[in-house]
């Protein structure tokens, strides 16, 4: 199955809820609706106030949301409680075998329960951990998440919530967190706001998250984004008046730098994140990539687009709108279809693991793409050995030719905040460093055109081009790494 992945793999999702008599399935609902950003694993924690103490029951395995909490029995007999939050994993640090890794971690210290359920890397996580074991903390997992938990614990002040603060002052990196106590929700945002985190309300309740589809499929209102370097706490008297405690977390670095890809690719369409729609900053993209980069069919005919579904067909509405406009006669078709029924177990036994290849998740509508010209729109590529096996599967149907635009600028480096590529040697833009044309060559297109960075940047609408981290594209980190910081697995 692995060899039908060539995407960047996305961080995780998280999910936390205070005040509903509902929230292991307000949570679990909200996971579903986050699946897209990871599918190794995923875990819910809630916290049950009974006779005056409160226990907490935690759920967690390996799988889908679906497979993980299948059958009602695990909410009717285990996941009781007024509070909760949850986790979908994809590792970027941290074995991704031993259920250990799998969050929400929880843990029980001097002032009471704690778990916590993290989107994003530490960079600093290495070094900290080094000083923390060495002062004799013992550490349960290899995930970066579990350093704040030893950190808070370390904390020599009195107040939760100024231990968490602390704690949250000492890491560096991306995190987009939610953390349950024995009273209380909290949420928090790095300084950066590298990954997304919103909060809304539900009937009473107050739910932080990543992405506002978590808040549509349970019905619930958006109420704002939490801000970068923001701490936010829900608890009961949230509820009673509706406000929400706000916090600043203490930091050199001082200036926003969301990562550009979750507007790309990672993010629903559906969401809104940063403040903005995606579906909009996706259709954006695609008009100044049909700006600079438009294709012309050389009889005059009406040039096909069609996009690789389904992370790019926002942005080939908005390539296609743009031709239109710029009097390219064009028509935006359905080329590829997509099977949706593949199981993460899927394997490809025997010989024929190379030959079916892609087909196993696209096939063609011949009858759109014959004696046409193709525009192929995707949002990335990686290894290229997808986007190679398409073109193939593109020309068996008989196309004029094909042409190939990528709604981002060509990947050269390793991401260190949340994102998870593959070693720098097997970015197909670093196979291929002396030109795109090169590249497209290998793919065997007619022509291939990505983004510039500039371009990228110039669709950021509602933004300025300075609130983006680039470091995938330009390798400009807004953060530095710390050296013992998962190295050998980035730059080999």
């Amino acid at each position: 199955m692995n060899d039908l992945i060539d995407k960047p793999t996305c961080n995780c999702g998280v999910f936390g809820i205070f005040g509903s008599s509902d929230a292991a399935l307000n949570t679990y609902y909200g996971l579903h609706s986050l699946q897209h950003r990871g599918q190794e694993a995923a875990g819910i924690v809630t916290a049950n106030d009974t006779n005056g103490k409160v226990y907490f029951s935690m759920h967690k395995g390996f799988g889908l949301v679906s497979e993980v909490f299948q059958g009602s029995d695990v909410f009717e007999k285990n996941l009781f409680g007024t509070s909760a939050i949850g986790h979908n994993r994809y590792s970027t640090t941290g074995s991704s075998t031993s259920v250990k890794n799998v969050q929400p971690f929880m843990v029980k210290y001097r002032n009471g329960n704690l778990a916590i359920a993290h989107n994003g890397n530490l960079t600093n996580a290495g070094k900290i951990r080094e000083h923390l074991v060495k002062e004799g903390s013992i550490f349960q997992t290899s995930s970066d998440t579990e350093v704040i938990l030893h950190l808070i614990a370390k904390s020599r002040l009195d107040n939760q919530v100024d231990q968490i603060i602390e704690a949250l002052s000492k890491v560096e990196g991306a995190y987009s967190i939610v953390i349950l106590t024995d009273d209380k929700v909290i949420a928090a945002r790095d300084p950066q706001g590298f990954r997304p985190l919103c909060i809304g309300k539900l009937n009473g309740s107050y739910i932080a998250t990543s992405e506002t589809c978590a808040l549509d499929i349970n019905g619930a209102e958006y109420i704002r984004d939490v801000e970068p370097g923001e701490l936010i706490v829900i608890n009961q008297n949230t509820i009673e008046k509706g406000e929400i405690e706000s916090y600043r977390i203490p930091s050199k670095n001082n200036f926003k730098k969301h990562c550009v890809f979750e507007y790309i690719y990672f993010s629903r369409p559906d969401s809104r994140i940063y403040g903005t729609n995606v579906d909009k900053m996706r259709r954006k993209l695609g008009k100044v990539l049909a700006e600079n980069h438009p294709v012309y069919d050389k009889d005059g005919e009406k040039v096909i687009v069609i996009s690789v579904p389904d992370s790019s067909n926002t942005a080939a509405i908005g390539y296609q709108n743009q031709l239109e406009k710029l009097g390219i006669p064009s028509k935006l078709e359905i080329g590829l279809i997509r099977s949706h029924y593949i199981g993460r177990t899927f394997i490809l036994p025997g010989q024929k693991k190379r030959e079916i290849g892609v087909r196993i998740k696209f096939n063609t509508v011949k009858g759109v793409l014959e004696n046409r010209t193709i525009v192929l729109i995707d949002d990335s590529i990686v290894r290229g050995t997808t986007s190679k096996q398409l073109v193939n599967l593109i020309r068996e149907a008989n196309p004029k030719e094909i042409h190939l635009r990528i709604s981002s600028p060509p990947i050269h480096y390793p991401c260190f905040y949340g994102m998870d590529f593959p070693s720098k040697g097997e970015l197909i833009a670093n196979k291929f460093p002396n030109s795109i044309e090169d590249i497209g060559a290998h793919l065997g297109v007619d022509s291939l055109e990505y983004l510039t960075i500039d371009e990228m940047l110039s669709a950021m609408v509602d933004h300025s081009k300075d609130d983006f981290c680039t470091a995938c594209f330009s390798g400009n980190y807004p953060i530095s790494v710390n050296k013992s910081f998962d190295k050998e697995e980035y730059d080999n």
